[in-house]
């Protein structure tokens, strides 16, 4: 599958579409370019690796007490940091993000997870590298 976005439920954007067509059309061209024998050489790539999904700070009876801080919000991607604002409470407290490495977030704040429990997804940079490689032929 293929998940570009954000987009608002029941929206369709033409950049967003844009993006999706592009993303399908290289992985079309990757493959048209194995079966003819080309070979890819080694590689590597940095990619975000989920790493667990963090719900919204709840009182007792399971109801949201804060929210996305401000600084968070639209920071998809973005280094978040020991210490860096990440809730903010409706009596305006910051609740900052307490952890032993920087993690990037993603997911933030979408409206399609509340219903999930999930404010954002923590994920952390990794590298993953590739032999390189070709169809081999029998």
């Amino acid at each position: 599958g293929v998940e570009v976005g954000p987009q608002p439920q029941g929206v369709a954007r033409a950049d967003v579409l844009d993006k999706m067509r592009k993303i399908v059309k290289h992985g079309l061209d990757f493959v048209q370019l194995f079966n003819e024998g080309k070979e890819f050489p080694p590689c590597t790539i940095e990619v975000f690796k989920i790493m667990e999904k963090v719900d919204y700070p709840r009182n007792k009876n399971g109801e949201i007490i804060a929210i996305i801080h401000p600084k968070l919000q639209d920071q998809d991607w973005q280094p978040l940091k020991n210490g860096d604002p990440q809730f903010l409470t409706l009596d305006g407290e910051v609740i900052p993000y307490q952890g032993d490495c920087t993690v990037y977030p993603t997911f933030i704040n979408e409206a399609a997870y509340y219903e999930k429990k999930q404010a954002f997804v923590k994920t952390e940079k990794v590298k993953l590298t590739a032999k390189h490689l070709r169809l081999s032929v029998s």
